[in-house]
């Protein structure tokens, strides 16, 4: 399965969060791969404390990033005007992430579903 990773589950493990580190490896050795949107590297570095680039850097250097497309961006967009239709506010950042999800047939982790309410973006 290839899995697509929220900034939450960066963060953890950028931060070396063990029960996280310890998940991660676990999915790793069952053949799954991982990857990361552009969107959830901004936010990673937006976060970033100042003795963590370097760090950073490298860390994120080792997934496939997946880039915000016109195709992607629009995705996103119809996603936050349809739930804002239904009276539901999304974030942007997270209707981008879903569906870049969605389009690249990817599982997201993270650990703020209810920022996902779309049936399309599987979740793990």
């Amino acid at each position: 399965m290839n899995i697509l990773l929220d900034t939450s589950v960066l963060i953890d493990l950028l931060r070396g969060r063990s029960h996280r580190r310890e998940f991660i490896r676990e999915l790793l050795l069952s053949g799954h791969t991982f990857a990361i949107s552009a969107l959830n590297m901004a936010e990673v570095y937006a976060g970033m404390r100042p003795n963590e680039e370097r760090q950073t850097e490298n860390f994120l250097s080792g997934f496939e990033c997946f880039p915000v497309t016109a195709a992607i961006a629009r995705h996103g967009g119809l996603i936050k005007s349809e739930w804002a239709r239904k009276g539901i506010t999304l974030h942007l950042a997270d209707t981008i992430i879903a569906a870049t999800a969605i389009q690249e047939s990817l599982v997201l982790l993270t650990d703020n579903g209810k920022d996902f309410p779309m049936p399309e973006v599987t979740m793990l």
